[in-house]
């Protein structure tokens, strides 16, 4: 396979709008280009991701895209997988330039909801359920993951100020983030005085709807190596996994197995040990979804991530960073556009850009994005070149 690179990228502030997605999409694939020293005309295939473009009433974005950037001829496909719809973007991306198809890809991910009221957006929200068993019968992703936590309580003991040690930590991380849709710390007592949305979940142990937009310039070194004006970040792993897609099928709700199976063959593919990680971005959709990532791709073992993230082993300056960012939790959730906001953080993370919430001497970094209740998986594994 030929090197693949991140080669650029960037994102605006997660939050609400007030432009359309595709003016945002736009607008930050060429702020991406930019900041790897590329021209849209370098760009020889569009991946982008809007599960709820019909939102806006709008599908086959992609060719809207590449026409405002003046490659109208440039082939592009729209590529959904729930919540991790721009990480399997940024996957096909990968396997095209890797397999000497392209030289330099452009993946985007947008999406924007802040338009339409609480129960529309939800039900688009609802969407990456099963409808038929879960979504139609009054399952909510609250109350799905908040089943997943009352399981691990169950088994592991899990306790709710391991929770709230989630939350704490990535608000801390996003008050150094200007891309984050909250940019406030808060405290434990603060996280207890919310609301109960389902337990044992509460307001805070949830990831807010963002709308937002970010892009990944993908290429093969061999071609740009000259044109590079950033530090890019190589890819040395992106794997995708599956699982039962609706939780009454599985045998066991204490982890996502599309995770566990994701991170083996990433790191399979890497050549690398878990303990070569510098920092992590996790899907921390709530609280529960950062410490069964953890454990699921083999950090910990099963019931010991939550007691680490209370010791501090998960803050930034910590034994292992955990979403510097401040993760979904804190930096936003705008579903198609969130595996490609966790691709910015590890390109500014590895070219000094991230300010105080920056990881000093990252080398390897690693990006886990989850679909839905864990029924698909991607895993990327990046090297500062």
């Amino acid at each position: 396979m030929e090197e693949v690179w991140v080669a650029g990228a960037a994102m605006n502030r997660f939050g609400k709008m007030s432009e359309t997605g595709r003016e945002a999409a736009v607008r930050v694939a060429l702020e991406a280009l930019d900041r790897a020293g590329l021209r849209p005309t370098d760009i020889g295939y569009t991946f982008v991701s809007n599960a709820f473009g019909i939102a806006e009433k709008q599908a086959h974005v992609g060719p809207l895209i590449n026409t405002a950037l003046g490659i109208p001829e440039v082939p592009s496909c729209t590529i959904e997988s729930a919540c991790s719809s721009s990480s399997a973007a940024l996957h096909e991306a990968f396997v095209h330039v890797a397999g000497g198809f392209l030289d330099a890809a452009l993946v985007v991910g947008v999406e924007k909801l802040s338009h339409l009221d609480t129960l529309s957006s939800t039900s688009y929200f609802a969407m990456g359920a099963d409808y038929a068993f879960e979504s139609r019968n009054g399952a909510t992703f609250p109350g799905l993951y908040a089943t997943i936590a009352n399981a691990h309580m169950h088994r592991f003991g899990t306790r709710p100020e391991e929770l709230g040690a989630v939350a704490v930590k990535n608000h801390q991380n996003a008050a150094y983030n200007p891309h984050a849709h909250f940019q406030k710390p808060i405290t434990l007592e603060t996280y207890f005085q919310s609301a109960p949305v389902a337990w044992p979940l509460r307001l805070y142990d949830c990831c807010p709807f963002s709308d937002g937009a970010a892009a990944v310039v993908v290429v093969n070194p061999r071609r740009y190596r000259s044109e590079i004006r950033s530090v890019p970040a190589a890819i040395r792993a992106s794997a995708r996994a599956g699982n039962i897609a609706a939780l009454q099928d599985r045998p066991d709700l204490t982890g996502l197995p599309a995770s566990r199976l994701a991170a083996e063959r990433a790191f399979r593919q890497a050549h690398l040990e878990r303990s070569d990680i510098s920092f992590l971005e996790v899907h921390d959709c709530f609280t529960i979804a950062e410490i069964l990532a953890l454990e699921d791709m083999g950090f910990y073992p099963k019931g010991k991530a939550a007691p680490a993230g209370v010791d501090g082993e998960t803050q930034v300056g910590g034994k292992l960073p955990v979403n510097p960012s401040g993760g979904l939790k804190a930096k936003g959730h705008p579903v198609s556009a969130t595996g490609a906001g966790q691709v910015v953080e590890v390109f500014e993370q590895f070219n000094g850009l991230a300010g105080h919430r920056e990881v000093p001497h990252a080398r390897y970094a690693l990006c886990h994005n989850v679909g839905a209740t864990g029924g698909s998986c991607s895993v990327h594994i990046f090297e500062r070149v």
